[in-house]
């Protein structure tokens, strides 16, 4: 399965997660499968979130989107997102 990882800092966590939130559609209807959000434990304004897609294609096609641009600059990221399209390879433990 195809996975995107996005770490950003946003100006303000409260405002961020509405428009996430909100957003949630149109990453359904661009093939997310849904994730995990995380957050710093040592600075709440800093989040990765890992989104399980459908397709590696899809995935790249919203990371270019417009779309997820606007959401990104009006729920207030203050930071330049590292942004990885990642292939799991395997699963372990310890």
């Amino acid at each position: 399965m195809p996975y995107l990882l996005v770490r950003h800092k946003v100006e303000d966590y409260e405002r961020w997660k509405p428009v996430f939130d909100e957003h949630g559609t149109f990453r359904e209807q661009s093939g997310s499968q849904g994730g995990r959000l995380w957050r710093n434990a040592n600075d709440p304004n800093e989040t990765l979130i890992l989104f399980e897609w459908d397709s590696m294609e899809n995935a790249q096609q919203f990371g270019d989107s417009d779309s997820l641009r606007e959401a990104m600059q009006r729920s207030g990221v203050a930071d330049q997102p590292d942004v990885y399209f990642l292939e799991e390879v395997e699963q372990f433990r310890a």
